[in-house]
Formats: structure tokens, C-alpha cells, sequence
């Protein structure tokens, strides 16, 4: 009898999840309440700009974006609930078939979160003020010490994938310019405050390859009221 890879076996069960699925919307009798935790009902959120105003980004990439990325990612973690609680109930389920939607589970939510971050910052005239402002230049002695910094750290996941985020650290009480390689990787306990999506697909279709060009495009439509607004929830 021919042995099953991981791989196969994760792919038989959540085909076996789906089909289980299948079965209880049709069968009243065998339904029960789905707890919250796994209710698969997230809903993209509209693009809080007008994509044709955009200084630099084009409406066609931020569309694209929107529609196929970031609500791929939500309806991927839709699914991903729901044959979570499919799955849960198998006594004999493996547990790393389990572990590895549990894994999609975080990186679904993670590009959930940072594209939505991402986006509402975006809109704006790029000119920096406020108290978001005024913590930026405790930090870093200038805005544009900041500025070069964060741009800098934008640069240096070009080519790849990743995420650069200006956060404050509820722990150390403290910006910092934080660089991640991925949705699931992220300074822990902190609170986004400017998201840069660094993947290709934010900018390869205007700029291809250079991607400094896309980072100072960002930089003159970066939402300094939204970012604002993150500050003051912070209540420092």
C-alpha cells in the first residue's frame, strides 16, 4: 500500500473537510451553532480613497491589489475557519494536519490586517504633522531622520516580499521602524501605526523592478490624519 506524503494527506483531509461541510449545509438535523471563532462571514472593506487620485500609483495596480490579494486573503481565511471547525471534531485527525491550517489561519489574518492598515493609510497629501509628527522627531531626533530610515528599510525588501511598518512598542514605549519578511512575522506587542506593502504585487505593475521609485510615490500619499488617528487611540 503506497504511503501518503504529508502533503496528500493534508490535501485528502481538507477535501474530506469540505465535502463535511457540504453535508451539514444540507442536512439541518446534523447542524449546530458555529462559534465566532470559526464563522468564516469576514468582509473585504472598500478602499477608503478615490484609486484614480493617487499621486504615482496607478488605479489599476491598487485595484488589482485590492480585489485579487487582499480579498483573496480574506476569502482564503473564510475557508480556512470553516474547515477548522469541520476539522476539530475528527478524533483520529493528525494533529499537523491541524497545525497547518492553524498556520494559514495566522497568515491569512496577518495580510488581512496589514493590507487593511495599508490602505487606510493611503489617500493622503504626504505632508507628516500632529502629534504622529511630533513622536517621530522624539524618536529619531528629525522627521527626516525618520523618513530616511523608513525608506530605507522599504528599499532593502525589494526584490522580495515583506512589510515595513512604523509601530509604537507598548513594551519598550518606544517607535521603532520595524521590517517583516512576511504577513506572519511581526514585532510582538506592538501597534502599527504606518504600513508599506513591500510584496511585488504592490508595485511591480508600475514600476517593475524599482521599487524606490514606488517608496517615494508612497511617501507623498501617506494619510497623515489616519496615522494621526492611530496615535491619539494609543492615548500616550
Amino acid at each position: 500500500m503506497k504511503k501518503l506524503s504529508r502533503r496528500e494527506a493534508v490535501t485528502g483531509v481538507l477535501a474530506a473537510g469540505a465535502g463535511l461541510l457540504a453535508f451539514n449545509g444540507e442536512t439541518s438535523a446534523m447542524q449546530e451553532a458555529v462559534p465566532p471563532a470559526f464563522g468564516g462571514k469576514h468582509l473585504p472593506r472598500p478602499l477608503p480613497f478615490d484609486p484614480t487620485k493617487l499621486k504615482g500609483i496607478s488605479e489599476k495596480l491598487i485595484r488589482s491589489h485590492h480585489e485579487n490579494n487582499y480579498t483573496g486573503a480574506v476569502k482564503a481565511l473564510n475557508v480556512v475557519e470553516q474547515r477548522l471547525f469541520a476539522l476539530k471534531k475528527e478524533k483520529d485527525l493528525p494533529a499537523y494536519i491541524y497545525g497547518d491550517l492553524k498556520r494559514q489561519e495566522l497568515i491569512r489574518t496577518g495580510s488581512i490586517v496589514m493590507h487593511e492598515n495599508y490602505f487606510a493609510n493611503l489617500g493622503g497629501n504626504g505632508k507628516a504633522d500632529g502629534n504622529a509628527k511630533k513622536l517621530i522627531e522624539k524618536g529619531w531626533g528629525s522627521y527626516e531622520a525618520w523618513e530616511s530610515e523608513f525608506k530605507m528599510t522599504g528599499n532593502s525588501l525589494s526584490g522580495g516580499s515583506g512589510w515595513t511598518v512604523l509601530a509604537y512598542n507598548q513594551h519598550t514605549k518606544e517607535l521603532h521602524n520595524y521590517w517583516s519578511s512576511d504577513h506572519a512575522t511581526h514585532a510582538p506587542f506592538t501597534v502599527p501605526l504606518l504600513v508599506l506593502d513591500m510584496y511585488e504585487h504592490a508595485y511591480q505593475m508600475d514600476y517593475g523592478a524599482a521599487a524606490a521609485k514606488y517608496v517615494d510615490a508612497f511617501m507623498t500619499n501617506v494619510n497623515w490624519d489616519e496615522v494621526n488617528r492611530r496615535v491619539e487611540a494609543l492615548k500616550l
